[in-house]
């Protein structure tokens, strides 16, 4: 399972929502502004350019650019990360500040149901789109995936 198919899953609305969500000011701050910025091949990255470019970078996606899936996973997830952080707490991962180092083992933490748990945990804080995309990038990211998680209503 790849990235793409958590962005796929979300459709093309769902998408175009994650997008809208993207913190400019984050990016620059985190200094992924102009790797993003060449990475979605725009001239001028703001929101309104984010949301005119939402159909080519769908369409490149639907292609499975992973490489393009992975930096604005990036863009997203930085924008959101006092959700990370809550998310985290909530299934008891340790992290320093939402981040945890990448070759560390946290499958005693991501027992049977853990993405909806997260889920059902946090749906009433945080946009739907962003947090379903996090948590299927967690899996994802950590292996502990089979499947791309669709949350029950």
């Amino acid at each position: 399972m790849q990235l793409c198919d958590a962005f796929l899953a979300l459709g093309e609305t769902g998408f175009s929502d994650l997008l809208r969500r993207v913190s400019i000011s984050r990016l620059r701050t985190y200094q992924i502004y102009e790797h993003i910025k060449l990475r979605t091949r725009l001239t001028k990255l703001n929101n309104e350019s984010l949301r005119k470019a939402t159909p080519r970078l769908w369409a490149r996606l639907s292609e499975a650019d992973g490489d393009l899936a992975t930096d604005l996973s990036q863009a997203i997830l930085v924008s959101h990360l006092d959700m990370i952080i809550a998310a985290l707490d909530l299934l008891g991962i340790p992290h320093q500040d939402g981040f945890f180092a990448k070759d560390a083992d946290v499958s005693t933490y991501l027992t049977e149901g853990w993405q909806q748990k997260a889920y059902d945990g946090l749906k009433d804080k945080y946009p739907a789109p962003v947090l379903a995309f996090y948590l299927n990038h967690l899996g994802i990211e950590t292996g502990h995936a089979a499947e791309i998680f669709q949350p029950a209503a």
